[in-house]
């Protein structure tokens, strides 16, 4: 039978019902901060041991690729990644929401998602066996010069910043060395603190970084949190012609998510982080990515999404997972009693060839199901008080970032992580580097050791650096991405020198705080060095080399403050009221989780939920309005309970009292 002839199979009533329900779950569950796909896969896989093996996998896969692609709808709506894939959409995605065009920018990504998904399973179709050779060709090296690819991005970010943005590359850096050491198994900078040996979670690390500035700065002003669009609806036939015309950024992107994926351990991540680069490297108007910029979003988009076909490829072809989610489906297929290896896709292809194009058409019916998801997310976004609206969004961290390993102190690191960041956006260290060096970190380091070690080993140290074919590629790539926007900006001040002249002094000056700032991480460098000193000497060429950029760059950022040449923070106004109400969220959020293990899920939820109400509320409306509020904050804090407790039978926090 030949290939084509497995998709009768996959065309089943039952096979199209699993592809159907697995997107449209694993969108809301990626929709929602800290409840991953991983989480996803994980809870439906053993209702898949009594299923045919292809439907079981069909649903597996369905779910999964729902998952990917529902992160986009909290990136784009509360500026935080649903799901470490969607780091990247939120850069474009989210300030193209705040100007009124969400609908817009959830088309894009549901167009590009389905594009890349597509490509990524016909290349799982046609293509496995040649492309997992790729996997195996690269080694430590690689990785090590991927990650540093993925960090260029910085300078993308950073633009008139750069150094801040490599000072909170830095931190992030620091922060993935909390625990034990990938290689050498140092326990380094865990305060003497059991919780830190685990290192520091992502997941709840990235919502914190990113929502809950949010958060704070929503309940600030009486500003709504989207502007209403003016064209109502998803605005769909106009992305199609911006699609249409990006239609090489949705190719490339979606060929670089497959050769991602098919790494093991690169992720979704990495591939749109890497695609987003690329994008505003070949852009003609590369100042235009971070402001709302469609090519962002189609990007990322595309690149994440194309990982789900791309990850399968080692799986099934060299049973190497390449994400934890492609790990718990290989498990799903072990227990089937399906051996995995070369010689799968000839012995075993009814139920492969059937998964692949079940994983196909369920890529296919996320354009209808995605579209009409969002029409509505939008919408009730846009619609909802701010004073709802704001204890939602603060109650989905808590719970996102407890849900991850069912730990209340992965909650209580979101909102401190989180508070930090806002105070240190405030004077121009954003978050999007942190956690660009905290997401790669642990592959940089990992690939800088190894391959230290192993060039050291035979005297081979710069060859194994950058005599490698595939590294060089890699590293000509990276200085591309970031010697780019210098050169765009020489050659724009070129056109238009009056301008470029007088803008550098509208935005230079003494940065005080931010030299103070510089001042503290200098510290914080020393004491990273120092405690480097006690470790193995495998354990500390890393956190020595982090410790060494962070005191330079932060001794040269306050050398410039000194002679006026730092950007300064941007004017503030209504400053006072504003930070009245952030400081009270503040209070609110940590008492929330630092009493949490104390009373308890319900209680404190409660009580946490209608203290932001009131911190939230603008408008002081109608006795009878705020009966309508309270009923339905009860009602959303017992319906999460519930769905955490008996759905997905976490263990909920009981407290004194329940």
């Amino acid at each position: 039978m030949d290939v084509l002839g497995y998709l009768i199979g996959a065309l089943t009533p039952f096979n199209l019902m699993l592809a159907l329900v697995g997107v449209v779950l694993g969108t809301v569950v990626g929709a929602l901060p800290g409840l991953s796909a991983t989480m996803a896969v994980a809870v439906l896989v053993p209702f898949t041991f009594t299923m045919d093996p292809a439907a079981g996998l069909i649903a597996l896969g369905a779910i999964y690729t729902g998952a990917i692609y529902g992160g986009a709808f909290a990136a784009i709506l509360v500026n935080t990644p649903g799901t470490p894939s969607s780091i990247a959409t939120t850069f474009d995605g989210y300030p193209m929401a705040r100007r009124g065009d969400g609908g817009l920018a959830i088309t894009l990504a549901t167009l590009s998602s389905v594009a890349g998904g597509i490509v990524g399973a016909i290349a799982l179709l046609i293509l496995a066996p040649p492309l997992a050779r790729v996997a195996l060709a690269f080694g430590p090296t690689e990785y090590f010069w991927l990650a540093i690819f993925g960090m260029t991005l910085i300078a993308a970010l950073s633009v008139g910043n750069t150094l801040k943005g490599l000072i909170g590359a830095c931190l992030g850096l620091f922060l993935s060395m909390v625990g034990v050491a990938v290689v050498g198994g140092d326990v380094r900078y865990t305060l003497g603190m059991q919780r830190f040996l685990g290192g520091i979670d992502i997941t709840s690390a990235i919502i914190g970084l990113y929502c809950i500035p949010v958060i704070l700065d929503l309940v600030a002003t009486r500003d709504a949190h989207l502007r209403p669009a003016e064209t109502h609806g998803l605005r769909l036939g106009e992305g199609l012609r911006i699609a249409w015309a990006r239609k090489v950024n949705v190719i490339r992107s979606s060929v670089i998510g497959t050769v991602v994926g098919i790494l093991p351990g690169a992720g979704g991540s990495i591939a749109g982080l890497v695609s987003y680069a690329e994008a505003r490297r070949s852009s003609r108007t590369p100042e235009a990515f971070g402001k709302g910029e469609p090519d962002g979003v189609i990007a990322t988009e595309a690149a994440n999404n194309a990982t789900v076909g791309g990850g399968f490829i080692p799986t099934l072809v060299l049973g190497i997972p390449g994400t934890p989610p492609d790990a718990i489906i290989l498990g799903a297929l072990l227990v089937q009693g399906i051996k995995i290896g070369p010689t799968l896709f000839s012995a075993e292809a009814g139920v492969v060839y059937t998964f692949i194009w079940g994983l196909l058409i369920a890529t296919v019916l996320m354009l209808p199901a995605g579209l009409l998801i969002g029409r509505y997310a939008y919408r009730t976004v846009v619609a909802i008080p701010k004073a709802m609206l704001a204890p939602t969004v603060a109650l989905l961290t808590v719970i996102g970032s407890f849900a991850i390993h069912s730990n209340v102190q992965d909650a209580q690191l979101m909102v401190g992580l989180g508070l930090i960041a806002w105070v240190l956006a405030r004077y121009g260290f954003a978050p999007s580097p942190i956690v660009l060096g905290l997401v790669l970190g642990q592959i940089a380091e990992q690939g800088f050791v190894q391959t230290y070690l192993i060039g050291n080993a035979s005297d081979r140290t710069l060859e194994m650096f950058f005599g490698r074919p595939i590294s060089i590629g890699i590293i000509l790539a990276a200085l591309l991405t970031l010697l780019y926007p210098f050169v765009a900006e020489r050659r724009t001040r070129k056109k238009t020198p009056a301008a470029a002249a007088a803008a550098p002094d509208a935005a230079r000056g003494r940065d005080t705080a931010g030299m103070i700032l510089a001042a503290g991480f200098v510290l914080l460098g020393m004491l990273i060095f120092l405690g480097a000193r006690g470790m193995s000497a495998v354990g500390s060429i890393f956190p020595t080399t982090i410790a060494v950029g962070l005191i330079l760059f932060s001794l040269l950022l306050i050398g410039l403050g000194l002679r006026g040449r730092t950007a300064s923070a941007p004017p503030r106004e209504a400053e006072s009221a504003g930070n009245r109400r952030r400081l009270a969220l503040a209070l609110v959020m940590a008492l929330w989780v630092g009493l949490l293990p104390v009373l308890g899920f319900i209680v404190t939820s409660l009580a946490a939920f209608l203290a932001i109400m009131i911190v939230a509320d603008y408008d002081r409306p109608a006795p009878r309005t705020w009966a309508v509020w309270i009923l339905s904050g009860v009602a959303i804090v017992l319906g999460f309970w519930w769905l955490m407790a008996h759905v997905l039978l976490l263990r909920m926090p009981s407290g004194i009292l329940f």
